[in-house]
């Protein structure tokens, strides 16, 4: 890990944020899915760095972030943490932002999108779970590739997993290798996870999203949730082809939930997009966000 990546710590909606920063221009906020953390985006922040102001935050439960002592569903619901990301740029005086968001982080960015469209002029998600999804987590043909979305509900979870160094690395370095086009792409890495998620309540606080979305989970899948707007704000999305959690033909039902999006289909590529294709993905992000902040007939930056 570089000796230096600027790490700030800030308290907003009440609890302490860990974030990293760097660059200038319009703000950039990225934001991590499970298993992750802050550092997933490392390929990313300096080239991006480039063009925008970079905000890479651990989210609550995570990395460095504080992690509150309370009910996972009531603490850790994806409501409280667009309202952590609300804060979080209320703190440090931002207008509108540009998202970028992963895996479980997507949530989070719809549902601040939905609350806050005027402060998003873009939003790029990649991989993303999104409420088209349905039931085809809990299918039977499925349930071999999401079992633990329901381990990481059980009390006795973290504890299993942290019980040794060992089970860490077995359990991190399957999810980093199966999710991952090339199942070797985080061996030399692993350890920077394992190190992450043995710090003291990093594994029950990765663990609560999965608490306090289950009831979403079962409406979902049972079709009783009420169905989330429409996102109008123009969306970018990116899909690696080979990501076991979020299958090609699940982007059927996107055209329901975004009204303005484009799709792009990553070849060779698995859940982690950033990691794996990070020039491709880096350019993607440059080239969609470059008109943000430019005011008509100034040029940009």
């Amino acid at each position: 890990m570089a000796d230096s990546w600027n790490d700030q710590y800030v308290t907003a909606n009440g609890i302490q944020i860990h974030y990293v920063r760097h660059g200038a221009g319009f703000p950039l906020i990225l934001i991590h899915g499970w298993p992750g953390f802050w550092y997933e985006w490392h390929k990313n922040i300096m080239p991006l760095a480039e063009h925008f102001d970079v905000i890479a935050p651990d989210q609550r439960g995570y990395g460095d972030t504080e992690k509150p002592d309370v009910p996972a569903v009531e603490g850790y619901n994806r409501h409280v943490r667009a309202e952590d990301l609300r804060c979080l740029a209320d703190t440090l005086g931002l207008g509108q932002l540009a998202i970028v968001a992963h895996d479980t982080g997507s949530w989070v960015a719809q549902t601040f999108v939905i609350k806050h469209p005027e402060r998003v002029p873009r939003l790029f998600l990649f991989n993303p779970p999104y409420p088209g999804v349905g039931d085809r987590w809990v299918r039977p043909d499925f349930l071999k590739n999401s079992w633990y979305m329901w381990f990481h509900q059980q009390p006795w979870a973290a504890r299993l997993v942290g019980s040794s160094r060992e089970a860490a690395r077995i359990y991190f370095g399957h999810f980093l290798s199966f999710l991952s086009h090339d199942s070797h792409l985080f061996d030399e890495e692993l350890d920077i996870w394992v190190d992450n998620f043995l710090k003291p309540g990093n594994l029950q606080g990765g663990f609560n999203w999965y608490i306090a979305m289950d009831g979403e989970r079962r409406a979902l899948a049972a079709g009783t949730q009420p169905k989330q707007p429409a996102i109008n704000v123009p969306t970018r999305i990116l899909w690696g082809e080979n990501d076991p959690m979020a299958k090609t033909e699940w982007a059927d039902r996107l055209g329901e939930f975004f009204s303005n999006y484009t799709l792009k289909w990553v070849p060779d590529t698995g859940h982690f997009v950033q990691y794996e294709r990070p020039d491709l993905f880096n350019t993607e992000v440059i080239q969609y966000f470059a008109s943000c902040g430019r005011k008509p007939g100034k040029g940009g930056r």
